[in-house]
């Protein structure tokens, strides 16, 4: 399994009393098929994977495992603060049928660089699923560094890393470890044509659960190098990026996918998009409906 392309960090779907709308959840699997989505993401960190119990956690990936059925890769994110829990969860997601496990850094416990190297070599020699690192300092505490990095690339059980700083400087340091068996990816919808463009194999995004269709184009065209198309395309996305970025993830996209009927609400402590960005909200959801029609466009022309 090589990841590339365009992947989608699944939001969760919740009805309106806070349970999993699981017809929902069929809907947003269905479309991310559709659309030419290359990969998903369950349980990750837009996928509020710290408010799912046990079992809903089960459900959502067995759901999704069954809806793709092999036609592209399942990861789930099975990273937690603990190298023993995060075995048992990547275990656990291996029984359910994921193809990979993306493993953030340990949230708010900030190891050391040499803890990181430990963490994820444990997980790896354990040999539940295929790992993918995650690195996303400001949500964790804690950043992964190209050096360490450098560490952990070659274990045969590590396939990749999905960097979310979007400082080019990083991603560069990244693209040296860059090869068949190690894939780099994006973790930032707004820099993630640059990282393309630059070499890196696609981004996980949080867009593309309500932009599918535009965030394959964006990936087909950054990694075909061509750049005039790419970074046009890129700017026509651009008013989405500073959307998702108005309140903290997964909030904005949860607002577009209600307007479309996917969804309810969020858990607590996140809280629906506030009512002084509701006209943005209008907005770019009218902005996302154009976007996708034009890709759907192009296709049948």
């Amino acid at each position: 399994m090589r990841l590339s392309g365009s992947i989608t960090a699944l939001a969760t779907p919740f009805g309106v009393t806070g349970e999993l709308d699981l017809d929902a959840w069929q809907r947003l699997l269905a479309g991310q098929l559709e659309g030419g989505t290359q990969a998903i993401v369950v349980a990750g960190s837009t996928g509020e994977a710290n408010a799912l119990h046990d079992d809903e956690f089960d459900i959502l990936l067995r759901t999704a495992v069954e809806a793709v059925a092999g036609r592209i890769p399942v990861l789930a994110g099975t990273g937690l603060s603990n190298t023993a829990k995060t075995i048992e969860q990547s275990r656990r997601a291996a029984a359910l049928g994921a193809d990979a496990a993306l493993i953030v850094t340990p949230p708010y416990v900030r190891p050391t660089q040499a803890g990181m190297v430990a963490h994820y070599r444990a997980i790896a020699d354990d040999g539940a699923l295929p790992v993918v690192l995650y690195n996303v300092p400001g949500r964790t505490g804690s950043d992964l560094l190209p050096e360490t990095v450098s560490e952990l690339y070659q274990h045969p059980r590590i396939v990749g890393i999905k960097e979310a700083r979007n400082d080019p400087g990083r991603m560069a340091a990244l693209l040296a470890f860059r090869s068949e068996a190690f894939t780099v990816l994006s973790g930032d919808d707004s820099t993630a044509c640059r990282a393309m463009l630059a070499g890196a194999d696609g981004v996980v995004s949080v867009a593309s659960n309500v932009l599918p269709r535009s965030f394959r184009r964006l990936c087909d065209l950054a990694r075909a190098r061509r750049v005039d198309d790419a970074l046009a395309w890129d700017a026509r996305l651009a008013p989405t990026y500073d959307f998702f970025g108005i309140e903290p993830n997964p909030i904005p996209v949860k607002a577009l996918l209600a307007m479309d009927g996917i969804g309810h609400g969020l858990r607590l402590p996140l809280t629906e998009l506030s009512s002084t960005h509701r006209d943005t909200a209008i907005r770019i959801a009218g902005i996302v409906r154009d976007l996708e029609s034009a890709c759907r466009d192009s296709v049948t022309a």
